[in-house]
């Protein structure tokens, strides 16, 4: 089977039924409350990659949760804000738990912006091996750089510093810069043969049987 055929088994068409989507990600069993807080964590973050990856990110967001009929989860920008404030580490934290579906939505939508982006994403990785190799700072290169710095100053203006993890990345660059790579990493992982579904089990690492 070819490359291209795997994807297409991984990412149905648009316009498919809410539950067919939702479907293509396994059911996890979870406490009655929702996601942990950790999962939550993961989910945001990976969204805070794409809005660093793109102008508008949010808009593109809610424009694909309408392409795959699951606008009625995420249903407006408020809405999806105030999904995404799940995760603790947010200084608008709700203290709320996503449902099952919730997160399903949030993370087919992270995977089919990252391969609609996936040239990009390659791009950047591919610029962050070539600078390494040549022991450069990353920051040498112009179009990696600039996610970096969106990517940090997203993180900044939107996380609770009095939290210690959040104060521990907001007090070194690189750190921050690795995690921003990360999540590169994560997002193409996604794009590739059952990434979706990996990232999807990763995400909830430790916390089922």
């Amino acid at each position: 089977m070819s490359q291209s055929a795997s994807l297409e088994s991984d990412f149905p068409a648009p316009a498919e039924s809410q539950a067919s989507i939702l479907s293509t990600l396994p059911d996890i069993s979870l406490p009655s409350k929702g996601c942990s807080p950790h999962t939550q964590l993961q989910i945001d973050l990976l969204l805070l990659a794409l809005e660093a990856l793109e102008l508008g990110a949010s808009e593109h967001m809610l424009a694909m949760a309408r392409q795959l009929g699951i606008e009625e989860i995420i249903k407006h920008r408020v809405n999806l804000w105030r999904l995404r404030c799940s995760n603790p580490w947010r200084r608008s934290y709700t203290r709320d738990y996503l449902s099952l579906n919730q997160a399903k939505a949030l993370v087919i939508i992270a995977a089919y912006r990252a391969k609609e982006l996936m040239v990009i994403i390659r791009q950047l990785l591919l610029a962050e091996q070539q600078m390494r190799e040549k022991n450069l700072p990353i920051d040498n290169h112009f179009r990696l750089s600039e996610y970096l710095e969106r990517f940090r100053a997203h993180f900044r203006s939107r996380m609770n510093s009095r939290r210690a993890k959040v104060s521990a990345y907001i007090a070194s660059e690189e750190q921050l810069n690795e995690l921003a790579l990360s999540l590169l990493n994560k997002l193409l992982f996604c794009t590739g043969t059952r990434g979706m579904q990996r990232v999807w089990f990763s995400l909830f690492d430790g916390e089922v049987a």
